[in-house]
């Protein structure tokens, strides 16, 4: 039904206000785009959808629901590494848009090699994740899975797209050619609550590869970003390199992480958590800065 994957890309928004006539143009295109995605979506007879709750996945989620209303079923995976806080965001995000939710359990950490951390984690964590979804699609009679990968995410390295190909998983938005900045604005015209969600990513990915994940560890860096967010910051990752912990956050919000009673405050709550180390990383949040070493490592 849907082709696999398309070098096709496509010019961003313009963000100059004297460019609106270019901006309009772009919209209906976006719009086009959007009806084509619909219209490679009706023809299925069913459809499971893998849901975090990020700005892709729900987006994906609203999609399929407008296409084939309740013939799709949008699927979160808990376990200890997807926090409590977005738990809560994916839930209340399809209770208002109306959209059929469930959530399953997955058991990644029973797998040695996922636990160890290196760098094909997330191709081991998606792989259970999409073994777990097709037994509830062969139980449930769906006749397909899709996941939210976009255009963007294949210039990155994310291993989990392997495991997404031999489950012969769907990606309607990377066939679409939609980029992750044309998704936010897709979702913002049609009034989505996660048009300008935070970029998200599970507690697993914090952790530098090679350093085992185990539930208590993960909890830690959930309590220390859960921390962080009640102190306002928006954007931000908590990366754990042994008993250092680095805190990321994005650029326009340093300079109250750098204000000296800001960031005392977050060194002795997080020294509270069992850190021996913590350091602001003054390059800001960015995704992906765990795979420096496997960029340098491989030049």
């Amino acid at each position: 039904m849907f082709p696999r994957y398309t070098d096709s890309v496509h010019t961003p928004l313009q963000k100059n206000e004297s460019s609106q006539r270019n901006s309009g143009e772009e919209i209906s295109l976006l719009l086009r785009k959007q009806d084509e995605l619909l219209g490679a979506l009706r023809p299925l007879d069913s459809l499971l959808v893998a849901f975090s709750g990020g700005a892709d996945s729900a987006y994906l989620a609203w999609a399929a629901h407008q296409a084939l209303g309740d013939r799709a079923l949008a699927i979160t995976a808990l376990s200890p590494s997807f926090s409590e806080h977005d738990r809560r965001e994916s839930q209340n995000f399809a209770a208002a848009a109306g959209i059929r939710h469930e959530c399953i359990e997955t058991d990644e950490f029973s797998d040695p090699l996922y636990v160890a951390n290196n760098a094909d984690r997330c191709y081991h964590c998606k792989d259970e994740l999409f073994e777990k979804m097709q037994s509830l699609a062969r139980a449930r009679g769906f006749a397909a899975i899709a996941y939210g990968i976009n255009a963007d995410d294949t210039h990155e390295f994310r291993p989990g797209h392997r495991a997404a190909a031999e489950h012969k998983v769907l990606a309607p938005l990377l066939d679409a050619g939609l980029r992750k900045q044309q998704i936010r604005t897709l979702s913002r015209l049609a009034g989505l609550t996660t048009w300008d969600r935070p970029a998200a990513a599970c507690l697993s990915s914090r952790v530098a590869y090679g350093t085992a994940v185990t539930p208590e560890l993960l909890s830690r860096i959930e309590r220390g970003e859960t921390f962080l967010r009640e102190l306002g910051f928006r954007q931000f990752r908590l990366r754990v390199h042994g008993e250092l912990a680095r805190i990321e956050i994005a650029s326009d919000e340093l300079p109250r992480a750098l204000d000296t009673e800001m960031f005392q405050k977050i060194s002795a709550s997080l020294k509270e958590l069992g850190f021996t180390y913590v350091t602001l990383d003054l390059e800001g949040y960015r995704t992906g800065s765990l795979n420096a070493l496997i960029k340098k490592r491989s030049a």
